[in-house]
């Protein structure tokens, strides 16, 4: 058991024959307990103090670990996010695609269609130029037939060569053939 500045007061020494000043060892003894004093009062704000940091270490502790399970719910979060992120791009990219299928579909499916009725037109302008042609090739047969020098040289009874009668469309063609 330590020592109290109490104990160190009440001490009692034995006396010798020649033993030592007793008022030497009294101040001595005086001193001793002021320091010893001081000591245990220092000893017991250090015990404060001690126990204050151990209190302000365990708070600390109490953050740190609270930090450490933020830090790993972060984590996790941010691995969450980023794997969202991964599957939402590629569901981007695969409708993306897609879309663009379909567009490049439907681009197809219009030329092939623009290009059938291209060749729908060709032909009809073929069909048309040949039907022209055949109409107008009946249309010089009809002119270049005999037939017409026949009626040109009609005569008229009273022994009169009388002009025909020409409308006023075969005049036109007429003044039109003459130039």
């Amino acid at each position: 058991m330590p020592l109290t500045p109490l104990d160190i007061h009440n001490k009692e020494f034995t006396r010798g024959f020649r033993g030592y000043d007793e008022d030497e060892v009294n101040e001595f003894l005086d001193q001793v307990i002021k320091d010893y004093e001081i000591v245990i009062r220092k000893k017991k704000e250090l015990e404060r103090e001690v126990e204050q940091l151990n209190e302000r270490v365990g708070h600390f502790n109490t953050i740190e670990t609270t930090l450490n399970k933020s830090i790993l719910v972060a984590q996790e979060t941010a691995e969450e996010v980023k794997t969202n992120a991964a599957k939402e791009s590629k569901l981007i990219i695969k409708e993306a695609e897609k879309n663009a299928d379909r567009i490049i579909n439907e681009a197809l499916a219009k030329s092939r269609r623009i290009s059938h009725e291209v060749e729908e037109m060709k032909k009809q302008a073929k069909v048309f130029k040949m039907r022209l042609r055949m109409l107008v090739e009946a249309q010089v047969q009809m002119i270049e037939n005999d037939d017409w020098d026949h009626l040109l040289d009609t005569q008229f009874p009273h022994g009169e060569a009388a002009e025909p009668k020409i409308s006023e469309e075969q005049e036109a063609e007429k003044e039109y053939a003459e130039k």
